[in-house]
Formats: structure tokens, sequence, C-alpha cells
């Protein structure tokens, strides 16, 4: 793919739906931005324009301590 190449029509879907299903199976948008040498928001934008159901920001949650 060609780094920073305007996507349209029926490329971008192409590429929308893989990267969507790359998604659903687990990978980070940061994996599939670095994957195809697009941005984090390239790759964000293109999966919400697909109808894909993001998932939270990961990392540790607080929980209350014990008094």
């Amino acid at each position: 793919m060609d780094k920073g190449k305007r996507l349209t029509g029926p490329e971008r879907d192409k590429l929308a739906g893989e990267l969507k299903t790359a998604y659903e199976s687990g990978a980070s948008i940061r994996a599939l931005a670095q994957g195809t040498g697009r941005s984090y928001g390239f790759v964000h934008s293109i999966l919400t324009e697909a109808g894909t159901t993001l998932r939270g920001r990961g990392g540790a949650t607080r929980t209350p301590l014990p008094h």
C-alpha cells in the first residue's frame, strides 16, 4: 500500500473491510496503523466509517480500596 495515497471508492471499501475484520479479531488500532503504514487517526476513521464497534481503552482499572 502506498503510504499517504488517497483511498477512494472500492479500494477504500476493501481496506475498511480488511481492517474491520482484523480489529474484530483482536488487533489493536495501533498495530493496524503500523501494519498499513497509515496513521492511528486514519485507521480509527476507517473503522468508524465501516460501522465497527470500537473497544474501550485497556489498562488497569481502579477498584475501591477496602476500608
